[in-house]
């Protein structure tokens, strides 16, 4: 049964909404990180986003946050966290449109893991979009493994992360609502990221810094919550190349407040993972494979 026109509509344009979000959540990462270790900015990213989640869970009550799911939530939760660890850094230590890059290559991971583990199926048309899209991702990577080699390799393996952690999501979606899933990757993650603070702990210098802090606590709530809302609405192999645009925030951001502007690599890249995506877009998922038919075990012969 093909996908409705208005579900995938919704889930574009909930994803799209969420990449600006997100966007807007590294360029505040990208100022407090000359004012405070990854680590501190890692943890306050998630705990500052429980206070926006609080409503929620005092509306639902005790019963509308269980879970029959959680070694699920843990998953997400467990490559959430790793991918936002090597997405900060690579923020810090990169321009802020090559850093998107781990928003560029999550989703050019998605249709494999999605295969994988989903069972969803990838057409022809999808493998040849996502040939564009690596190739896009390497013209993008080029200028960086010349002087930044290690921040591009973590932002990369950031992107692997990043595509478990969503592929989860979508998983979670067929039995979870959007708000349980958000709630419980900003309460193990805040539990986790915790952990470090033990050895790096700094204390926000001044009232800015508190605000960019409570600022990237917000806009990563609620991208949170559209992201998580998009994928309830359409396959991750439908709804990941609407990710792609992400750079394009972030290279906006980056000359808006940093004067960095696009390289002649990035805007060659950007092209083609931008066809890529307008080409994945526009297949039909394909169901998984029918699984064979189940044979009846053999029958004792009747005793006469």
């Amino acid at each position: 049964m093909s996908l409705p026109r208005q579900n995938l509509l919704l889930g574009a344009a909930c994803v799209l909404g969420a990449e600006f979000l997100f966007a807007a959540m590294a360029a505040l990462v990208r100022h407090l990180s000359g004012e405070l270790p990854n680590e501190v900015i890692v943890f306050f990213r998630n705990a500052l986003a429980l206070p926006f989640l609080l409503p929620w869970v005092l509306r639902i009550g005790g019963h509308g946050w269980r879970t029959p799911v959680l070694g699920l939530h843990l998953l997400r939760a467990a490559a959430g966290l790793s991918a936002m660890y090597c997405y900060f850094y690579a923020i810090a230590h990169m321009p802020l449109a090559d850093a998107m890059l781990l928003k560029l290559s999550a989703p050019l991971f998605i249709p494999f893991v999605a295969f994988f583990w989903l069972g969803e199926r990838i057409s022809w048309l999808v493998r040849w979009a996502l040939a564009v899209g690596f190739t896009g991702v390497a013209l993008i990577l080029t200028p960086s493994f010349e002087h930044l080699a290690p921040a591009a390799l973590v932002a990369l393996a950031g992107g692997a992360l990043a595509a478990v952690a969503k592929t989860a999501v979508r998983r979670l979606t067929y039995s979870e609502p959007a708000g349980r899933i958000v709630f419980y990757f900003a309460f193990i993650a805040t539990l986790i990221s915790a952990v470090p603070l033990l050895w790096a702990w700094q204390t926000p210098a001044d009232g800015y810094t508190w605000i960019a802090l409570l600022a990237s606590g917000l806009t990563g709530a609620l991208g949170q919550l559209l992201f998580t809302k998009g994928f309830s609405f359409a396959p991750a192999s439908r709804l990941g190349p609407f990710t792609y645009v992400s750079v394009l925030f972030g290279a906006a951001f980056g000359w808006l407040f940093w004067g960095e502007l696009l390289t002649g690599f990035t805007v060659a890249g950007a092209v083609l993972v931008a066809a890529a995506g307008v080409m994945a877009s526009r297949h039909r998922t394909l169901p998984p494979p029918p699984a064979p038919p189940l044979r009846s075990p053999p029958q004792a012969p009747r005793r006469v």
